[in-house]
Formats: structure tokens, C-alpha cells, sequence
């Protein structure tokens, strides 16, 4: 009979920027199991409809259930704003994990004056999922919401360190940490969440425009965390001493997926590591 702690972890987002948070997951958890299906043919999910984004995190969850996962993770900041319900009705038997919840968390525990950044994608800001999380978590909360679009491609592009990406996380971020002069008792957040999977690749252009002080939130990291302790939880910790793995699905474009996500997950994805699959 199958041992269910023996199964893979499943992980999806509409692209490569998830593999930052497969990263974290590989590094806090180093023998289990991964799947990952990057939904590339259909991205960005950020211009869809929540009703279309809720629809593509289902299928794409099918494929990964279909081929056994005992744990979904949702690691797009689209579908975890919008899709964490219709995934745990769709899927009651297995546990669903998405990343806005968690860098939520650590950014209220993090804070030492209330007030918290955050920068994502524009459709991730103007949607206010990471806003309504801290502000359950911690009503008094002040929270600036910063859309930083040009990460991303600066991201893609392999372009994270240097004069470059510095100076566009200064002119993103400078409103918000360093306000004009006569700027009426300004509140400078102490506490900035990287709202989007891809940002992680430019935390050190980002910590070098910041005061030193900022605690800089990864959603990865504290996603990672999170997976662990409901492993733990569960009891679905992989206790066989086997050393971890990571297959890669993708929709589109098996050898663009190999050469970015490379760059995202931080170790050489070979094309004949990637399988195409159509949903």
C-alpha cells in the first residue's frame, strides 16, 4: 500500500517566478519530493479575470493531483489571492498552501512599528490580497502598497545585480522609504514584503537601496516554513531517508522554460528535464 508521505509535493504558478519558492522549499525540506507544473502558455495571470484565474489554478491542479501529490502549493500571488477556496473544495483530501498567507504572517511577527511595504505586480497591488491579510492578522497595521511592474523583466532578463536594477528599485522605492522633505510626519515601514515570486532575484539590489534596518519578508522563505510545519502537523514528512527530486511540467515551450527557470531556481534545468503537458 502507497505511504502518503512518500508522494511528491505539488507546486504550480503561471511561469518560472514559482521556482524561487520550489528554491526554498528544496533548501527547508532537502529529501522530499517535488513536482512542479509551470502554466506558461497562458500567462500572465495577473490581467485574467478571478473567475479565469480560479478556473486555470483547478486544472492545473488536476494534472498534479492526477499524478499523485500529497500537498498542493500554490506559488503565484494571482491564484493564491483568488484561488486557495475553489482548490481546497475541489481537492478537500489534500492540504493547499498558498503564498500570500504566509509572508503576511511574517511580516506582522517582523514589524516593530506597524507599518509595512509591499511591492508586487501591479494587478497583485490593486487586488489588495496581501493588504487584507495583514490587516486580519494585525488591524492597525499601516500598509503602503508599491507596484514595482519592471522587476519582473529585470528578473527574466537575468539583470538582478548592478547599476540597472539598483537604480529602478530607487525610484520604486524611494517614495516609500525616503519621502520629500515637508512630507507632513511621514511613517517609514520598517518591514517590506516581496509580494511576488520573482523578486527574491533582486533582494540584493532592493537591500541595497533600503535602510539597513528594513526586515525584508520573502514569500518563498516564509512559504517554506509554513509547508514544513504542516508536514509536520500532518505527519506527512518524508521519514525514508531517500534524497529529494524535482520534475518540471510545463504548457509551452519546454527549452524557454529550462534556460529561465535556471536563473530562478539556481541550478541547471536540463530541456530533457521538462515534460510539455496541454490542460
Amino acid at each position: 500500500m502507497e505511504n502518503p508521505a512518500s508522494l511528491p509535493i505539488g507546486i504550480f504558478d503561471s511561469g518560472v517566478g514559482g521556482l524561487t519558492v520550489l528554491k526554498a522549499l528544496a533548501e527547508r525540506l532537502p529529501c522530499e519530493d517535488f513536482l512542479y507544473l509551470g502554466d506558461t502558455a497562458r500567462l500572465p495571470y495577473g490581467t485574467k479575470s478571478a473567475q479565469t484565474v480560479s478556473r486555470y489554478a483547478v486544472q492545473c491542479s488536476a494534472e498534479l493531483v492526477r499524478r499523485r501529490v500529497k500537498l498542493l502549493v500554490v506559488a503565484c500571488n494571482t491564484a493564491s489571492a483568488v484561488a486557495i477556496a475553489p482548490l481546497r473544495q475541489a481537492y478537500p483530501g489534500i492540504p493547499v498552501i498558498g503564498v500570500v498567507e504566509p509572508g503576511a504572517r511574517a511580516a506582522c511577527a517582523a514589524t516593530r512599528n506597524k507599518a509595512v511595504a509591499v511591492i508586487a505586480t501591479e494587478s497583485t497591488i490593486a487586488g489588495g490580497a496581501y493588504q487584507r491579510a495583514i490587516h486580519l492578522i494585525e488591524p492597525e497595521a499601516r500598509i503602503v502598497g508599491h507596484p514595482c511592474p519592471l522587476f519582473v523583466a529585470l528578473a527574466e532578463e537575468g539583470w538582478t545585480e548592478g547599476a540597472i536594477p539598483e537604480g529602478v528599485a530607487a525610484r520604486y522605492l524611494d517614495p516609500v522609504f525616503r519621502p520629500a522633505s515637508g512630507t507632513e510626519h511621514p511613517v517609514i515601514p520598517d518591514t517590506l514584503v516581496l509580494g511576488c515570486t520573482h523578486f527574491p532575484l533582486l533582494a540584493p539590489a532592493i537591500r541595497n537601496v533600503v535602510d539597513p534596518s528594513t526586515t525584508i519578508v520573502d514569500s518563498a522563505a516564509t512559504t517554506a516554513e509554513t509547508v514544513y510545519a504542516e508536514l509536520a502537523r500532518l505527519g506527512l514528512g518524508r521519514k525514508d531517508g531517500a534524497c529529494g527530486s524535482a520534475r518540471y511540467l510545463t504548457t509551452d515551450d519546454a527549452a524557454r522554460f529550462a534556460r529561465t527557470g535556471t536563473r530562478f531556481l539556481g541550478r541547471p534545468i536540463g530541456e530533457g528535464d521538462v515534460e510539455l503537458v496541454d490542460l
